[in-house]
């Protein structure tokens, strides 16, 4: 059972039918990040209805709209680090959508419970044959689909050059997250027992990712040779079995890297290197691409990634203009090949 940290939502923990709501998610076993994503949206959504006296259980949809509208005006917390926004307003689209989900799905309890008989956040879905003529329901913001960033050979080289100068845990979290493709979450949850060091085998618990699917996927040498070289170093904070990597601050000595201080290592490594672009998932997303670049099927990324459509796996396969370039330029080439051949034959 996962334990709610109450103190972090007030609000949350002072309405009962939201508290309520948020402790049977927990109780069904959603990830504890899961669980802190939504209690902090719906501590935001209800400092929202207390500022604009509005009753979260009997809103409407002209008061959800007033929300939309106020998380769209605010300013990008990134401030000036942001290059460009996908939502082009105050917060990235898939920010809204994270702030709006579980709103909707508090909603759809509260109709479940009988308190109110309908959604005022409402969802997208359409029928099939109905799209001309017939009712289409738009969700409540456009959701944008955007290929993921990567970076470029010079960016990649200025990172490198950047991480080289971090402590040997960081190093080792670095490639580890790129061969093996692993979430922030994946990362900083992998233990002792997780690491198969003969046969070079990483074992990503299914609690401890996004879909609940473990998988098994390996890494590299040299990546080898940072892990023994970091358990030596690693015994001198703590000889017990149990998390990998552990922190070395006064504060949390010998304590499980949390993904908080995780991504501000990262954070620190873009600010230094001028790739402000770079992120935890971006190690994800350039050995999945590189994975297709070196001619990788599809179902082959989709069971290395861990994924469970299809998909979400076109998703990350990041295919440069050149490659697109070359792989047109082969097509092109064979197709003429074989109309010229085909010519040769009817015209001889």
């Amino acid at each position: 059972m996962n334990d709610v940290r109450w103190e972090r939502y007030p609000r949350v923990s002072q309405t009962a039918f939201v508290r309520s709501w948020l402790q049977i998610q927990a109780h069904l076993g959603l990830a504890p990040n899961t669980i802190d994503a939504y209690g902090r949206a719906l501590e935001d959504y209800l400092n929202f209805c207390h500022h604009h006296q509005v009753v979260a259980e009997a809103a409407t949809k002209e008061s959800v709209a007033l929300y939309v509208h106020d998380l769209t005006s605010r300013p990008n917390p990134k401030g000036k680090k942001m290059r460009a926004l996908d939502s082009g307003v105050g917060l990235a689209n898939a920010t809204l959508q994270q702030r709006i989900v579980p709103i909707r799905l508090l909603y759809d309890y509260l109709i479940e419970e009988g308190i109110r008989s309908d959604n005022p956040v409402g969802r997208g879905r359409y029928t099939p044959g109905k799209s001309f003529g017939g009712m289409r329901d738009r969700g409540l913001i456009p959701r944008y689909h955007k290929l993921p960033w990567i970076p470029n050979d010079d960016q990649w080289q200025a990172v490198l050059q950047v991480a080289r100068e971090e402590p040997l845990r960081n190093r080792l979290m670095l490639a580890m997250a790129y061969d093996a493709a692993l979430r922030r979450e994946e990362l900083c949850s992998l233990t002792t027992t997780d690491i198969d060091p003969a046969h070079r085998l990483l074992h990503i618990r299914a609690e401890t990712t996004k879909n609940l699917m473990d998988r098994t996927v390996p890494y590299s040498e040299a990546t080898g040779v940072l892990y023994a070289a970091y358990l030596r170093e690693r015994r001198a904070l703590s000889r017990e079995r149990g998390p990998l990597f552990l922190s070395e601050s006064h504060h949390n000595y010998a304590k499980p890297l949390s993904i908080w201080i995780w991504s501000k290592v990262i954070e620190g490594i873009a600010e230094r290197s001028g790739v402000h672009q770079f992120s935890t998932h971006t190690l994800r997303h350039l050995c999945l691409t590189d994975l297709a670049r070196t001619g990788w099927d599809l179902h082959e990324i989709a069971a290395f990634a861990g994924h469970r459509s299809m998909e979400s796996t076109m998703i990350y396969i990041h295919l440069s203009g050149r490659d697109l370039a070359a792989k047109l330029e082969k097509g092109m080439a064979s197709i003429h090949a074989w109309r010229v051949k085909v010519m040769q034959e009817i015209f001889s």
